[in-house]
């Protein structure tokens, strides 16, 4: 059977009540979302369809198809005379905890999305805790060979790094799944 991990960031804090909720979610439903176990993994869209309504249940809005009257948008600081002129589209939203979610599949690693996350994040009006869910492994097919991206361990790395630089400090927690 496939497993959830998860890690919690920065080292010194507790886990958020509602990291540790989501991540239930999570392990609920990993069955039918194992990039472990299933031989091809599913579209970022197709595991948010599967967790919507228990995500609902904890208090998240969340998207519910790529139509535009679907999406959830995000405002972002800053602006043309104080007025937001950017805006992000988003995966969930906990208005009450200011709590975003990202469920990535395919792009999470390779495609540099767990990358995008971050920095969105960083601009994002009202958000205290990032939840980014990557795959454990993400399988794909290169000149005809079959190659696994181990993209939780690689997220991992880098958002331990991120938290640990002395440089600067994110203005979020952060909770990184692996499915």
């Amino acid at each position: 059977m496939g497993q959830v991990e998860f890690s919690i960031f920065s080292k010194s804090i507790k886990p958020k009540e509602i990291s540790i909720k989501v991540v239930e979610v999570f392990k609920k439903h990993i069955k039918e979302i194992s990039t472990v176990e299933l031989i091809k993994g599913l579209k970022s869209n197709s595991v948010l369809a599967i967790l919507r309504s228990d995500l609902q249940s904890l208090g998240f809005e969340v998207e519910k198809s790529k139509r535009q009257k679907d999406k959830i948008q995000r405002m972002c600081f800053g602006g043309i005379n104080t007025q937001t002129t950017l805006k992000f589209e988003i995966d969930a939203y906990n208005y009450e905890l200011k709590c975003r979610l990202e469920v990535e599949a395919a792009r999470a690693w390779l495609g540099n999305a767990v990358y995008r996350d971050l920095v969105q994040s960083l601009i994002l009006e009202d958000l205290d805790h990032l939840i980014i869910a990557v795959p454990l492994k993400y399988k794909y097919k290169s000149n005809g060979k079959n190659l696994i991206s181990k993209d939780y361990e690689y997220a991992k790395k880098l958002i331990e790094s991120v938290y640990s630089n002395s440089k600067f400090e994110l203005p979020y927690d952060l909770t990184l799944i692996g499915y």
